[in-house]
């Protein structure tokens, strides 16, 4: 049995990628700030899942997290770190409140590195020891886009990150890897439907895909044995702009 653990399961990509772990024979920790989302995910989960609400940017939750997946299933052989924060998304850095800056510096980037170390020294004592960690990246841990410095700024963070794991794992059998996202069909992505800033100073909609496709390539990195790792996909709608953006 392997075992999995899901932050921000609730919603979106997290649910997508739960879901298909679920239906490929995982057995899921599902993280996240509130029960309902996750109970949800539950529901429609094709095997064994355990909801465990936790608000990743406090140390002893997260620490908390990680001792109920180890008690209840043993062991932890791979976390998908992936709750985010979009927060301030479409505000111009002169007018970026220092509250709203901290939120996201505190999910996106704090908030990974906490379940990140949890789940390091969970694989590093467990027996068999080892495991994976497949963050969650974004295309904009690669280029930004107009009025997203925080967002950015933690996602470009989050590569650092996770070069750091994969280097300091390498001794313990830890693979760490990222996926970078771009446009999948999500509440987030909403507005790129609608039309969203460019660049260039126009509005332009953008393409998404299927958020299914994004679980399937997690689901592909999550299985590889331990001696592979991907370490940096990129998943994208086709013909967004990425390639060229800017």
């Amino acid at each position: 049995m392997s075992i999995a653990v899901v932050t921000g399961a609730g919603s979106g990509i997290g649910r997508g990628v739960a879901l298909a772990l679920s239906a490929a024979g995982w057995t899921v920790a599902l993280a996240g700030r509130r029960a309902e989302p996750l109970e949800e995910t539950a529901r429609q989960a094709a095997g064994e899942t355990s909801v465990v609400p936790t608000d990743i940017t406090d140390p002893a939750a997260v620490v908390a997290l990680f001792a109920t997946v180890r008690d209840r299933f043993g062991r932890v052989d791979l976390l998908f770190n992936n709750a985010g924060s979009f927060a301030g998304g479409g505000t111009p850095v002169e007018d970026l409140a220092y509250e709203t800056w901290r939120q996201v510096v505190d999910v996106n980037l704090t908030g990974s590195f906490l379940c990140a170390q949890a789940a390091f020294r969970t694989m590093k004592e467990q027996s068999p020891q080892g495991g994976r960690i497949i963050n969650n990246g974004s295309i904009s841990a690669h280029v930004p886009r107009p009025h997203s410095v925080a967002y950015t700024a933690t996602k470009h963070a989050m590569t650092g990150l996770t070069k750091s794991l994969s280097l300091d794992g390498r001794p313990y059998r830890i693979a760490c890897g990222q996926i970078d996202i771009g446009n999948a069909a999500t509440e987030m992505t909403a507005r790129m439907q609608t039309g969203i800033l460019q660049a260039n100073g126009e509005t332009a909609v953008e393409p998404v895909m299927d958020a299914a496709d994004v679980a399937r390539t997690v689901v592909h990195m999550a299985g590889l044995p331990l001696e592979a790792n991907v370490q940096f996909a990129t998943v994208m709608a086709t013909a967004m702009p990425y390639i060229g953006r800017g």
